[in-house]
């Protein structure tokens, strides 16, 4: 039978498709644990026949947004999502090939048929599905971060300085309605410092070049945990909403996706992704296709 390894690696640390285990930037080793996937026919067939065929499933990401989708050290592309989409490829019998892109490129690129699927940390929102469908796959809020003692309060930020990444809800959605009711409230904008990557808008908050951050809440977690003591949260999570995987308007694919998540909750391998990168709190009971409420 037609099998794929997944690597994943244990909570909170890095992994490595195909190894058996990693050593981290600080030098120590990381254990790892791989889950046997098999490809399911009953599944695979549904996949569209050029995918099919192609033996590929190309996948569009940008990899600034760990503990999500992330790059090692030693320049590979890993993380919960990566994790979680090679167990998905290994069901439908594909071979997955991540393409590194800028985070606001990725949505046109599934539009015009270079990605088969964009896989970073989208949030399903009704905007964004007159453009793409979404198969979703977990649920995350937003969520702030701020230096140690900073005494940023989200609900109260007009006049700070607020790094988000670009193009995200974050960006698009949650600061123009801030900024709306700075605007209502007779104060000063919040001043918004715009990132291409989410590491770049990060580093601004630890570097004091922004009061705070605002990004989805596994991403402002894992970025505090990994400050070494620098960052915290400012405020509580809020606005969950859920993430989907973006696949061209009306396509078979979507479908197939769905099922191989279905599989992937049923046999338990979700559930020991989502452990394995701290990401239980997310999880979702049931896969469903263009979920968003907002």
């Amino acid at each position: 039978m037609w099998r794929i390894a997944v690597v994943i690696a244990a909570s909170g640390a890095l992994a490595m498709s195909g190894c058996a285990n990693n050593t981290e930037s600080g030098g120590s080793e990381t254990k790892t644990t791989a889950a046997k996937v098999d490809k399911v026919d009953a599944i695979a067939n549904s996949v569209p026949e050029p995918i099919k065929s192609s033996g590929k499933l190309i996948i569009g990401t940008d990899p600034s947004y760990p503990p999500n989708e992330f790059k090692d050290p030693g320049g590979q592309i890993i993380g919960f999502d990566v994790d979680l989409m090679n167990a998905i490829a290994a069901t439908l019998g594909l071979t997955p090939e991540y393409r590194a892109s800028l985070f606001d490129k990725i949505i046109p690129s599934v539009q015009g048929g270079n990605y088969n699927v964009g896989m970073s940390s989208f949030t399903d929102s009704k905007k964004r599905e007159e453009q793409v469908d979404f198969v979703n796959y977990f649920s995350a809020g937003s969520a702030w971060a701020q230096k140690v003692g900073a005494g940023i309060n989200p609900d109260d930020a007009c006049g700070k300085k607020v790094a988000v990444q670009t193009a995200t809800v974050q960006d698009t959605e949650e600061m123009p309605a801030r900024n709306q009711k700075c605007a209502e409230t007779g104060k000063p904008a919040i001043n918004v410092i715009k990132f291409d990557d989410q590491t770049a808008a990060t580093s601004a908050v630890m570097l004091g070049q922004a009061d705070a951050m605002s990004a989805d809440s596994p991403v402002t977690a894992y970025a505090i945990k990994q400050s070494n003591g620098k960052l915290e949260a400012a405020g509580e999570i809020f606005d969950s909403a859920p993430y989907g995987w973006a696949v061209q308007k009306g396509s078979a694919l979507a479908a197939s996706l769905q099922q191989a998540l279905q599989h992937l909750m049923d046999n338990g391998v979700y559930r020991q992704v989502a452990a394995n990168w701290g990401a239980q709190n997310g999880m979702i009971d049931k896969p469903v296709i263009n979920g968003a409420t907002s």
